[in-house]
């Protein structure tokens, strides 16, 4: 019987000219961000588990995938009789911010008084893998730290619609709200503070359930007059609104420079239990899900250094996003093939200069290869992998000038 050769569940392999693709997109957005005056940084994938679930991941922290202790430690859990959790130390991280707090927690010495950071890389959650649902997958993300001001929404709203406009995908919009406001709207549902969060799990599945469903929720949890009142504040809110005082300065200054990308939208919760402030989510009329999102975060680098620093960031969801992106970015690809007519150290020799000629001149891929019995078959193979051109290579003195590249096909 055939062995299962897929990748685990959730997690996916990418050809040659994905990745090519994959590659051109995230260094397009790399390079916006740093243009506008974001820096690169990097943190280890694994941070230690207690941070990782430490109340301030919301639901993600649910997901986390741990990593067993190792060599004695793992031992004398086990002797023990250590429950699943106490047998861990580490877990991969499941987004970006949470190392990224942890990061300037180590660094805050070595760093300026308002850091503003970029972070790409892959996170993993041991979710239910479905259709844009990932168990791997690539975050991008910018922040800044040590700025209460709203200069810093205002910083990362305008790049982050810069880098998607850069990308191809000048149709997103931003939906804006502000966890003070959204509270206060849930408050004066006759909903407690306490249960406050509860509310807003309900009220986030609105695309889902519609006004009815959320009604119908809310009333199973907190009673007919609470959902009564839900009702009218969800049906009163249908439509354009009016910008609250709260986020006009946002509004106006990004406005200036991207005309109608900013929508207020007084429902939306964005999941993050560490969000204080205002809170953003991106949308595409391409996709069905939200392409990326953020939100000021103001408590949550005090939990490692005992003092707290303001700090917003956004995140751009890397794999929704580049699904919306048809082609390339940059030119095709069009790398030249080599054909070595025989085995010979001469004609070897002779490719290798060849090829270190045409790669000095500009040609940014150069592949060698023996003359198979069926050159067409390699060709046509090639061809579909990026190299629409190939010239062979013999014993003789060649220069490129006299090099006879030919277009594959």
């Amino acid at each position: 019987m055939a062995k299962d050769v897929n990748p685990p569940r959730g997690n996916r392999d990418f050809l040659p000219l994905e990745k090519r693709k994959r590659e051109q997109v995230l260094g397009v957005i790399v390079d916006t961000y740093a243009s506008h005056g974001f820096q690169q940084i990097e943190a280890p994938a694994m941070e230690d588990i207690g941070r990782l679930t430490s109340g301030q991941g919301g639901d993600n922290e649910k997901l986390a995938f741990r990593v067993m202790k190792r060599g004695e430690d793992l031992e004398r859990s086990l002797a023990a009789n250590a429950g699943p959790d106490d047998l861990a130390d580490l877990g991969l991280r499941y987004d970006l911010t949470v190392p990224l707090t942890r990061f300037y927690a180590t660094n805050r010495a070595k760093l300026p008084a308002v850091f503003k950071s970029i972070q790409t890389g892959p996170v993993w959650r041991a979710e239910r893998p479905q259709k844009g649902r990932y168990r791997q997958f690539v975050q991008c993300d910018i922040d800044i730290i040590g700025d209460s001001s709203e200069l810093a929404e205002v910083e990362l709203l305008n790049a982050s619609l810069d880098a998607l406009a850069t990308i191809g995908l000048s149709d997103a919009t931003i939906r804006v709200n502000h966890r003070a406001l959204l509270t206060a709207n849930i408050e004066s549902l006759g909903v407690s503070a306490d249960q406050a969060g509860s509310a807003m799990i309900t009220i986030d599945k609105l695309d889902k359930l519609g006004i009815d469903g959320v009604v119908a929720e809310l009333e199973s949890k907190f009673g007919d007059q609470v959902s009564a009142k839900a009702g009218e504040w969800l049906n009163s809110i249908q439509g354009e609104l009016n910008v609250p005082a709260e986020l006009e300065y946002m509004f106006s200054t990004v406005g200036a420079l991207h005309p109608g990308k900013l929508r207020f939208d007084p429902t939306l919760v964005r999941g993050m239990g560490y969000y204080t402030g205002p809170i953003f989510e991106i949308e595409h009329p391409g996709s069905g899900s939200s392409i990326g999102g953020g939100g000021r975060y103001d408590g949550m680098v005090g939990r490692w250094l005992g003092t707290d620093v303001p700090a917003v960031g956004i995140s751009i969801g890397f794999e929704r996003a580049v699904d919306l992106i048809e082609g390339n970015l940059g030119s095709e690809p069009d790398g030249i093939v080599l054909i070595l007519e025989d085995d010979s150290a001469a004609v070897l020799t002779n490719a290798l200069k060849i090829q270190r000629e045409l790669i000095e001149s500009g040609e940014e891929a150069v592949r060698l290869e023996r003359r198979p019995k069926k050159l067409n078959i390699l060709l046509e193979s090639l061809g579909e992998q990026g190299f629409g051109r190939f010239a062979s290579v013999d014993d003789k003195s060649v220069n490129l000038a006299a090099l006879n590249i030919r277009v594959i096909g």
